[in-house]
């Protein structure tokens, strides 16, 4: 079973209570993390290693994850390790070099992740496999990867691949095959999409369906989670939430009504440990919490575009988990800067991206914004001819050919959405440019890839172009560029988006400030089961300003904005006082 849909619907906790419910029905049951950032660990309130872990207080369920860091670690020295000592030094380097880039993080976690589908040796203790999968457009590329490499091994001759030898693919060819008809078989594979009573969520699992029959994945179940019902009438907010899910219930796509389905209630707060996790799937809440006392938030999401527009210039990230609300925060930033009239781009590097159904009809945009996507098709055409053409512009016939080849490896889509990434951050040096960015696992895979990708653009080209050359010094700058950690207040996000920080922090890049977005402990409500949630938030919110000094809290909004004009209106709630009174 794959559990797959847009970041924040629910994925790891429903696919953590099925193996938990299934475990209790008597199966031997393994739950995997395919996730780049995943928060298995959390949930199941249990460590999770590499290898299959017997999850605490759960009888029959082990559980891993597929951490892509240390499966590159391992592919590395598989390819490595037999020449080492046996060629020369400058050789072993130069093909460690080789392996050094984000394309073989991919490629080292898809190694394993095919290996638990086509080897039955890997499997054969469990009734049952679960997939808890990275948010869509991440997951559409992972398994559509068993039928690029496979497609690409059959017509490749040349001895290397931007990952490494090719005999060290080859030998998997089989397994990749394997994991593809696995994938395809109905009576092998279900994937469960998981959404939202929301539009976006419902679009956005939508276009996964569509992709996903296109793949062959038609065996497809759909959980449409967190449905909420008022309990107290006189509640505006209560109201207005049960009256958006009602909607987005009434409008559901015939595409994805006609789907096996079933829905579930929204619950006090995030399930989290075997019990909250059984009590799920029967509509139980966790446990409640006692009332607390909190201090308004430090700033306003307003001030924050204030600061920026002072500015005039540089890069704006919106960075977090899928779900949080990162295209939201960006569109409204990039509507208010422009309608200020500066100079704006905004732009997603996110596979799932959905601006469009943020910013509305193109009309209705100001005039002096600039509205881009990071296409991976696109871009890597254009990628492909660029390196043809110089690189393979005195090539005999030969010769390019060799190089044409290496082209159509899937590696090749990683360095041309690199490079244009780099481009675009390059813009901000004359307008300011706000940048939508994946889900949190994705980017940093972009971000981690800085230094690696110029190297293996420098393969290809004779030189590195200036945008990537320059590009960790821009990120680094904070006079040029401004991240925004956008998160919710809610367990597993705070802590992806407080990683997520170390990373950066790492890397020499400092986020700006935080957003916590879609806050309930905000909007004053008093409905029993919000007014439950509102409480849960309480620590999440304080652990948040106890790690960053500068912190947006951003009320529940009743609808998402989908036009420029309710974008404004988003931004401009942001001005008024947040009290959090619980």
């Amino acid at each position: 079973m794959f559990f797959t849909g847009k970041g924040g619907v629910g994925k790891t906790s429903l696919s953590s209570a099925t193996a938990v419910a299934l475990a209790g029905m008597g199966r031997h049951v393994l739950l995997v993390s395919t996730d780049p950032a995943s928060n298995l660990a959390e949930v199941l309130g249990t460590p999770i290693g590499r290898a299959p872990h017997q999850v605490d207080g759960v009888p029959g369920l082990d559980a891993l994850d597929i951490d892509p860091n240390a499966a590159a670690s391992a592919y590395r020295d598989r390819i490595v390790g037999p020449i080492r000592g046996v060629l020369p030094d400058n050789i072993v380097s130069g093909i460690e070099e080789q392996l050094s880039g984000a394309c073989t993080v991919e490629i080292a976690a898809f190694d394993e992740f095919t290996a638990l589908l086509a080897d039955p040796e890997a499997t054969a203790q469990y009734d049952h496999v679960v997939f808890d999968t990275a948010p869509t457009g991440h997951t559409l590329r992972l398994l559509a990867l068993p039928a690029a490499w496979t497609g690409f091994l059959d017509t490749s001759t040349a001895g290397t691949t931007c990952i490494g030898p090719l005999s060290g693919l080859t030998q998997a060819q089989d397994r990749y095959r394997i994991a593809l008809d696995a994938l395809a078989d109905p009576t092998t594979t279900t994937l469960v999409l998981v959404t939202r009573p929301d539009s976006g969520a419902i679009n956005e699992v939508d276009r996964a369906r569509a992709e996903l029959e296109l793949l062959g994945l038609t065996n497809q179940y759909l959980v449409i989670n967190g449905v909420f019902t008022a309990k107290n009438l006189e509640d505006q907010t209560a109201q207005a939430l049960e009256s958006s899910h009602r909607e987005a219930l009434k409008n559901l796509p015939r595409s994805l009504a006609g789907l096996r389905h079933e829905t579930l209630p929204l619950l006090s707060g995030a399930p989290i440990g075997p019990k909250a996790l059984r009590d799920l799937l029967e509509g139980h809440s966790p446990d409640d919490v006692a009332m607390d006392d909190f201090d308004a938030a430090s700033t306003s999401l307003a001030e924050i575009a204030d600061g920026i527009a002072k500015r005039g210039h540089g890069l704006v990230m919106t960075m977090g988990k899928g779900g949080v609300g990162k295209t939201t925060v960006a569109a409204a930033l990039a509507v208010d800067l422009a309608e200020r009239g500066l100079a704006v781009t905004l732009t997603t590097t996110d596979p799932a991206a959905h601006l469009q159904d943020t910013l509305g009809e193109e009309r209705t945009w100001p005039s002096n914004l600039l509205v881009e996507r990071v296409d991976p098709n696109v871009v890597t055409a254009a990628y492909v001819a660029d390196v043809l053409a110089t690189a393979g512009a005195d090539l005999d016939e030969a010769g390019r050919a060799v190089l044409e080849e290496d082209l159509r490896s899937p590696c090749t889509e990683e360095i041309a959405v690199f490079k244009a990434f780099a481009a675009t951050v390059a813009k901000a040096t004359d307008r300011i440019v706000v940048l939508d960015t994946a889900p949190t696992g994705h980017t940093l895979l972009l971000l981690d890839a800085a230094e690696s990708y110029s190297r293996e653009v420098s393969r290809l080209r004779d030189q590195t172009p200036s945008d990537v050359s320059e590009l960790l010094g821009r990120l680094r700058d904070p006079d040029f560029t401004s991240v925004l950690l956008v998160t919710l207040p809610e367990p597993t996000p705070v802590h992806e988006a407080a990683a997520l920080q170390g990373d950066l922090d790492r890397a020499g890049i400092h986020p700006a400030a935080w957003v916590v977005n879609q806050s309930l402990a905000a909007t004053g409500t008093t409905d029993p089961t919000l007014v439950a949630r509102a409480r849960h938030e309480v620590r999440w919110l304080r652990e948040i300003r106890d790690n960053h000094p500068l912190v947006a809290v951003v009320a529940w909004q009743a609808t998402a904005p989908t036009s420029p004009l309710s974008l404004q209106s988003f931004m401009e709630s942001t001005r008024k006082a947040v009290a959090l009174a619980l």
